[in-house]
């Protein structure tokens, strides 16, 4: 089969009304995605983005510290977590997760569990970021959300989600520390070796 007949196959098996995650995510693994790209759904709409080297630096970073205080188990990178709202399947760059944190019986990680996301800014994708993602993530309850923007040089921290949005927000320029540790994350992340675009 051509990727073409797949296309009109899978226009043709389903419509709007039928669409979920599961459909859309095995769409994706027929597809060829090019190496280096992550693929995440945000609203029903798919998105790839390319892992620059600053991009990966950062992420590397955030995950080295993390790391440095919780268990591997808890600390993932690029995998897909299914959140509130019509069709969003996101593979958030980092995240973490509570202790005792299980699979749903789709053998998923559940939303319910995440405690701390970061995303970085990629030029294309960044309305999402700062937008129907810090949503979906209020909206799920997930206490920390980090977004990191080598092209503002700034972090962004957001936490105690209240009806659907972050209630409070702090920014600072790479290179000072965030301090979460008066969060559920406890700990304070260290930004000077922050690359930027």
């Amino acid at each position: 089969m051509t990727v073409l007949e797949d296309r009109i196959a899978m226009a043709e098996s389903t419509n709007d009304d039928a669409l979920t995650l599961d459909i859309l995510f095995e769409w994706l693994e027929k597809c060829p995605v090019p190496e280096g790209y992550r693929v995440e759904i945000v609203g029903g709409n798919i998105f790839m983005t390319p892992q620059r080297d600053t991009h990966w630096e950062i992420i590397a970073s955030i995950y080295d510290q993390l790391r440095d205080v919780y268990p591997r188990n808890r600390v993932k990178s690029d995998v897909r977590i299914d959140y509130p709202g019509h069709l969003n399947g996101f593979a958030s760059d980092v995240t973490l997760l509570s202790h005792g944190a299980e699979k749903n019986e789709g053998g998923l990680w559940r939303h319910e569990d995440v405690i701390f996301v970061a995303d970085v800014i990629s030029k294309g994708t960044s309305p999402n970021d700062y937008g129907p993602k810090k949503t979906a993530y209020a909206r799920a309850k997930v206490p920390v959300y980090l977004i990191a923007d080598p092209y503002q040089r700034k972090c962004h921290l957001h936490t105690t989600p209240k009806d659907g949005q972050y209630s409070i927000e702090h920014s600072a320029a790479f290179g000072l520390d965030i301090d979460m540790s008066g969060t559920v994350v406890a700990l304070t992340l260290k930004t000077d070796e922050f690359p930027v675009d």
